[in-house]
């Protein structure tokens, strides 16, 4: 195992990083992190505790994670990549929030179905048994169904030795702000403070701004516009006639209106008018390369609910690094500006103009 601070001054006396203040001063905090888990051995079941299905009654000393906070583009992510690359032999995964809790709700829905009458326990061992360290990207909440199970979840977790590495835009105190039902939440607040040092990188630079490459986003959503993607379709496809495709997700389907060649089309109203979820838009990004959407409207408190999903939806295409070509009413910065959901927008703005770069993708 290595230490973050040696594996980023690497990488900026090669060049491939630009050295950056707020950056440097948060390394210290990480290496500490990697510092106190090989200082720490995980907490071991008994055979007799094990057999009987018991977990560990004491949280793991000297295991407290990091909550790293702050602006989009600031290096958050990147810095955790670098953390999760040099974790060495430490059990380490490295997942986006969203996913994750896709996946533990299927977990808990497998132990009601057994008849579980703690559901969280079973699913958060099972997480423990395979993962020491569990590196977050982009931790919000704004499910209420997540927001009820998360504290108990993460108590789970760290008494079983999980150390809990996460990036988010904002800091605990605004988790799951005016949710439904939230003085439930309020728990887990307090419990990211107790095992989680919280740190803010407060970097002046974005790094997903002031990029250059071939134009994927035309704005305004005009006859212009369609006859661009009209055009990129026909180069991407070799001129192939676009053809619907059925997406299999838990049993049901998603319907892309076009598809050829892992390159598909569709309107916004076609993927975020309709009650998709975070699976469903996982699937989509794991099924294409290229994804074209027609007219990205103005985003407001009249379309919350389409808002959201086309957040859910960016945020599942930025993982899986699918290159996006879209025509929209304005700029990513100017799509919501105001009411509810115009903060959290932000970052979604700012992947938006990440994904323009000509180096974006595995297509172009």
């Amino acid at each position: 195992m290595g230490r973050v601070s040696d594996l980023y001054r690497q990488r900026v006396a090669s060049g491939v990083l630009r050295p950056d203040p707020a950056q440097e001063a948060v390394l210290p905090h990480m290496d500490r992190v990697l510092a106190d888990m090989e200082a720490t051995p995980p907490p071991k079941r008994s055979a007799w505790r094990a057999f009987l299905g018991v977990g560990n009654p004491e949280p793991a000393p000297g295991a407290r994670g990091l909550y790293l906070w702050g602006g989009v583009g600031r290096g958050k992510s990147m810095l955790m990549d670098l953390m999760a690359e040099v974790a060495g032999d430490i059990p380490c995964r490295r997942v986006h929030f969203h996913e994750f809790m896709q996946e533990i709700q299927a977990g808990l829905n497998e132990a009601r179905k057994r008849g579980e009458q703690d559901t969280v326990r079973p699913v958060a061992e099972g997480v423990a048994r395979q993962t020491r360290l569990l590196c977050f990207d982009e931790m919000q909440i704004t499910d209420i169904a997540d927001a009820m199970i998360v504290g108990r979840l993460f108590q789970v977790l760290f008494d079983q030795g999980v150390v809990v590495v996460t990036t988010s835009n904002r800091e605990p105190e605004d988790l799951y702000k005016h949710g439904l039902n939230r003085q439930l939440f309020l728990p887990f607040i307090a419990l990211i403070r107790q095992r989680m040092e919280v740190v803010c990188l407060d970097s002046q630079t974005d790094y997903r701004q002031n990029r250059t490459g071939s134009q994927v986003w035309f704005a305004p959503a005009d006859a212009a516009a369609k006859a661009a993607l009209d055009d990129r379709w026909d180069r991407l496809t070799d001129g192939a006639a676009p053809a619907s495709c059925m997406i299999e997700v838990k049993g049901r389907q998603v319907e892309l209106s076009a598809c050829a060649d892992r390159v598909a089309r569709s309107s916004f109203w076609d993927l975020c008018g309709r009650p998709l979820g975070a699976a469903d838009y996982l699937a989509v990004a794991r099924a294409v390369d290229v994804l074209l959407i027609d007219g990205v409207p103005r985003l407001s408190a009249s379309n919350y609910n389409e808002a959201r999903r086309f957040v859910t939806l960016i945020d599942a295409l930025y993982e899986a690094k699918v290159r996006l070509i879209a025509s929209a009413a304005d700029q990513p910065e100017q799509l919501y500006n105001e009411g509810e959901g115009s903060f959290e927008f932000e970052r979604t703005a700012s992947r938006l103009r990440e994904m323009q770069d000509a180096a974006w993708g595995v297509r172009d």
